[in-house]
């Protein structure tokens, strides 16, 4: 179980924080439990870019304004780095450090550390982003502290924060297969395809990006609603530029692309 006297303790000793701000289940706890003990002295970014559905930047400027933080937004330029558009296995290295070539410089003008959302189930996946963060000087409270996703979400709860349950959303660029190149389109059609698929109902959902073909996971249970639907739910992924729609029937599995990295996706919570 997370430490919260820890938490509490370490991020009061930090005095000024700078949380990256995501609007996940994650950042949002840290952001308010560093609201809620460092005041003012606290601080919330959100980073900007094509990778950012548009659903999840209007959730962070609500919940910047339901809890009253200090909250701000930072442009990131990864689409910018060739190594990043290459979409490699370090792809999400790059994204990082982009937003820390974005964040750090508001972070040195309010005399903040840098602080993410990182937990300690995190530890064990493929994220080299971690590390791009960290050799910037992020640092890492909820790992300090022992935080698991399962803590924060029941730490969320007990709390009264809306996040507690909300599902997880990577970038949009986690949805195209490694090797295939990053693209302001196949960003605009994976955030368009999952927007109209999420106001249909389907709130746990990937659309995977594959050139005109979609890709629809969603967890086994919700497989038959899919189909029960298939007429709308091709409709809607034709209207955001694929031309194929097709379901897989293994069902959502957080990071799966990475197996071709040699790595497996994390197990599911139990």
């Amino acid at each position: 179980m997370g430490d919260w006297e820890r938490l509490r303790s370490d991020l009061a000793e930090m005095d000024r924080v700078m949380v990256a701000f995501s609007g996940g289940t994650d950042s949002s706890f840290l952001a308010w439990v560093a609201h809620d003990v460092l005041g003012d002295q606290a601080h919330a970014v959100t980073a900007v870019s094509p990778s950012l559905a548009a659903a999840e930047r209007r959730d962070c400027a609500s919940l910047a304004a339901e809890w009253g933080l200090q909250w701000q937004q930072a442009y990131t330029a990864e689409m910018e780095q060739a190594a990043y558009v290459a979409n490699d296995g370090q792809r999400c290295y790059w994204c990082k450090d982009a937003l820390m070539d974005a964040v750090a410089p508001l972070a040195a003008a309010a005399s903040c550390a840098v602080a993410l959302g990182v937990n300690t189930d995190d530890l064990g996946d493929h994220r080299p982003g971690q590390r791009a963060a960290a050799e910037r000087g992020a640092v890492f409270p909820l790992v300090d502290a022992g935080f698991s996703k399962a803590d924060i979400r029941e730490w969320s709860q007990r709390l009264g924060l809306r996040t507690w349950d909300k599902p997880a959303a990577p970038c949009l660029a986690s949805r195209i297969p490694y090797g295939t190149p990053v693209t302001l389109g196949a960003l605009a059609s994976v955030g368009e395809a999952e927007g109209a698929l999420r106001q249909m109902g389907f709130a746990e959902l990937r659309v995977r990006h594959y050139g005109d073909l979609a890709r629809i996971e969603v967890p086994e249970e919700r497989l038959a609603d899919v189909v029960a639907r298939r007429a709308a739910v091709v409709e809607a992924v034709r209207q955001a530029g694929y031309r194929y729609a097709t379901l897989d029937l293994e069902g959502l599995r957080s990071g799966n692309l990475n197996a071709v990295l040699g790595l497996r996706p994390p197990a599911p919570p139990s």
